[in-house]
């Protein structure tokens, strides 16, 4: 399964939505109706999926499945920066 299937998926199942339906431009917040919590428990899903840490400070960076992706991407292929 690549990263942005697994992505989706956790989003899926965190925002309880179909997965088919998702956006990947679609905003957390303003799109999906995702409050704080969410966010939260969105970061912390992908942190413990994809082995990463995302400091607090860049978990406001990601604001829609294709910013969670490409964030998520960016770690973990190595890419300078990456924060594990």
């Amino acid at each position: 399964m690549s990263t942005a299937d697994q992505v989706m998926q956790i989003i899926a199942e965190h925002l309880e939505k179909d997965v088919e339906e998702l956006n990947p431009d679609a905003l957390f917040v303003q799109d999906m109706g995702a409050d704080s919590l969410d966010l939260s428990e969105l970061v912390i899903a992908f942190e413990q999926t994809f082995n990463i840490r995302v400091p607090p400070e860049h978990a406001a960076q990601i604001r829609s499945p294709r910013s969670a992706i490409e964030y998520i991407e960016a770690r973990a292929s190595g890419a300078p920066g990456k924060t594990a």
